[in-house]
């Protein structure tokens, strides 16, 4: 196949308000190298800390983000980007005012089995 024309990405369930859209990855297109993914976290989300297997490019185009890695509080806001490298530990949280909205492209593709959250 020499393209695929993504027209109606696919909305991952999800219980804590929170908005995943997937574009390519392994719920989609089974492409386990690479997965792509528009996001909105609602004011108040948070997840718990993980330990993922993959890398992690963030894009935030509205609102801010907060991400807490290997010790360090970082807020990322509109207009920028950050990397997380696989093994680190990390957790994103919205605990600000306004939605969040991001992309984020995971390599090799996200899964729930190598994301290794904490309990």
């Amino acid at each position: 196949m020499s393209h695929f024309l993504q027209e109606k990405p696919l909305i991952i369930p999800t219980t804590d308000g929170k908005l995943i859209e997937e574009h390519f990855g392994l719920a989609v297109t089974n492409n386990k190298n690479i997965s792509i993914a528009h996001m909105i976290a609602p004011p108040g989300w948070d997840e718990p800390f993980q330990n993922p297997e993959f890398d992690e490019w963030t894009i935030v185009f509205r609102g801010k983000k907060m991400i807490e890695v290997d010790g360090k509080e970082l807020i990322l806001e509109a207009g920028r980007s950050l990397w997380i490298g696989k093994g680190s530990r990390v957790r994103y949280s919205n605990p600000f005012q306004e939605e969040c909205e991001y992309w984020s492209v995971c390599m090799p593709a996200f899964s729930i089995d190598t994301v290794n959250r904490e309990a």
